[in-house]
């Protein structure tokens, strides 16, 4: 991916301060060099990395193995989460030839928060709230059920422990028009850098086109602004990169999450 000179000047601020920061709510443990960590609660893990430090050939093999090993002991799905730019260029390769599978592709943008910044007003008949009982979280569920067609039981577990903490601060957002829910995203507030980030933004199929995602961003950047920070990272699918590529983010990189799932789970 060829870049502009202020996306290579993102790429470096981002993988200097979050490219193996851990999520939230989880065990970390460094594994020669990368970041392995377990969900506390039921969730997948993740193994994430600034770089693997020259590892190659059998080697490298051995290391993506004993990855997939631990966590086929400990019956948990793991995501290895790879950027277009890591070395060696053969690590998909590698990680299918191990029984990962690629996910779908994201781009990760970013951008100055403050120029996302501003009153943003969401289509008539809709409002904007932060929550944090569990009942709007459950609510939240169904509204991603929905749009996905998958199931989300784990989600509510997972924002709950995030609004909690410990770890980086987490603000959920939805949207609602009477009392159903159309839209909902949440913003985390990585404390010790320059980033926030933002996460969800799936809105129902007929609430579509109508400046809820927009109002969405610019709802969160705000709260960024307010707390100091200055940058802001999202993950986008292809269809949420040309909303945020309208809005001044740049792309910096793509990422492929490749998933090993144990026989067992």
């Amino acid at each position: 991916m060829d870049i502009s000179s202020r996306a290579s000047a993102y790429l470096h601020i981002y993988d200097e301060q979050l490219r193996a920061r851990p999520m939230p709510g989880r065990t970390a443990e460094k594994i020669g060099p990368m970041l392995r960590t377990v969900s506390n609660g039921h969730g997948q893990g993740s193994l994430t990395y600034r770089d693997l430090g020259g590892l190659d050939g059998a080697e490298l093999d051995a290391f993506i193995a004993r990855q997939r090993d631990f966590f086929t002991r400990v019956g948990r799905e793991v995501e290895w989460k790879y950027h277009g730019y890591d070395l060696p260029a053969d690590l998909p390769e590698r990680l299918t030839a191990a029984g990962f599978e690629a996910q779908e592709r994201e781009t990760i943008l970013v951008g100055e928060v403050g120029e996302l910044s501003g009153a943003v007003a969401p289509a008539d008949g809709v409002r904007l709230r932060e929550v944090s009982g569990r009942a709007d979280l459950e609510r939240i569920r169904e509204m991603e059920e929905t749009v996905w067609d998958a199931d989300h039981g784990w989600l509510p577990d997972m924002l709950e422990r995030d609004i909690a903490g410990p770890g980086d601060p987490c603000v959920v957002v939805l949207a609602e028009a009477g009392d159903r829910v159309v839209c909902a995203a949440w913003v985390r507030f990585h404390e010790g850098t320059d980033f926030v980030s933002l996460w969800g933004g799936s809105t129902l199929k007929e609430w579509r086109g109508r400046g809820i995602y927009r109002a969405m961003v610019a709802y969160r950047a705000d709260l960024a602004v307010a707390r100091g920070f200055r940058l802001v990272r999202v993950d986008a699918s292809d269809s949420s990169r040309p909303i945020l590529a309208r809005l001044g983010l740049e792309a910096i990189a793509t990422t492929t999450p490749y998933v090993w799932v144990p026989p067992t789970v």
